[in-house]
């Protein structure tokens, strides 16, 4: 596991998309792992930046979304697809049959999450994985519990995550209480890994993923595991280091 830690969140956007623009470049055909939050946003808004003026092509790239909310369709203010055209596809020349989110709304949340697990195998895994880390550890949707979730599954949200994410919404009460995510074990899979973790709220949780014990009651710290991980993190976050 690698942490680099930088001034602020613009620095740090400059950096992780270096790693992706430097897939890209190597890789035209490259898989790319996507994540939603207010963490990847410096990030994509210097892919767009690069790519409108012409160092980067994103023409031949198939992208897959870590989670979506359960409930909430593609044309829902809230929903992580709509944030994804928001923030980034709408300034790239991504596809669209090659975007790909968690179906929210789908009948058999359990048979798409097999569904998702498989277009991810059949696309050749993903190359480069981007992550935000919650103030408790989680990374996706995969919530602290009792063991690593492996597959794209459905997920009950805690309090605290449900807390988090208010300010997106009128109130507590239009927060959906589930999401479909992909589990730790798909997560694992990507053959490189990059966390970007700000500010103050996430320094105990950066503190327990770097030095802490492997375990599910902090999920991000299964990523001491993984053979290619580097940690962004702003001075705040990375505080109790």
């Amino acid at each position: 596991m690698n942490v680099k830690i930088y001034k602020d969140a613009n620095a740090i956007g400059i950096a992780a998309a270096s790693i992706f623009a430097g897939q890209v470049i190597a890789k035209p055909d490259s898989v790319l792992g996507l994540a939603t939050g207010s963490s990847p946003i410096p990030t994509y808004s210097r892919l767009i930046e690069w790519y409108k003026n012409g160092t980067l092509d994103f023409s031949k790239v198939t992208t897959f979304n870590l989670d979506e909310y359960i409930g909430l369709g593609h044309d829902h203010p809230q929903s992580y697809y709509y944030f994804m055209q928001e923030n980034l596809f709408h300034g790239i020349n991504v596809p669209a049959d090659k975007i790909h989110v968690p179906c929210g709304t789908a009948e058999d949340i359990d048979g798409e999450g097999k569904h998702y697990d498989e277009m991810i195998a059949q696309a050749g895994g993903i190359d480069v994985q981007i992550l935000g880390i919650g103030n408790n550890g989680h990374i996706a949707f995969n919530e602290p519990c009792d063991e690593f979730p492996m597959g794209t599954h459905k997920v009950a949200l805690t309090q605290s995550t449900i807390d988090a994410n208010t300010r997106f919404f009128e109130s507590s009460d239009e927060v959906p209480r589930y999401a479909i995510s992909m589990g730790i074990g798909s997560i694992m899979k990507a053959r490189q890994i990059i966390l970007v973790a700000t500010g103050s709220a996430k320094a105990q949780a950066v503190h327990d993923m770097v030095k802490g014990p492997v375990t599910p009651q902090c999920p991000a710290s299964v990523l001491q595991l993984h053979p290619n991980v580097t940690i962004f993190a702003d001075e705040a976050a990375a505080a109790l280091l």
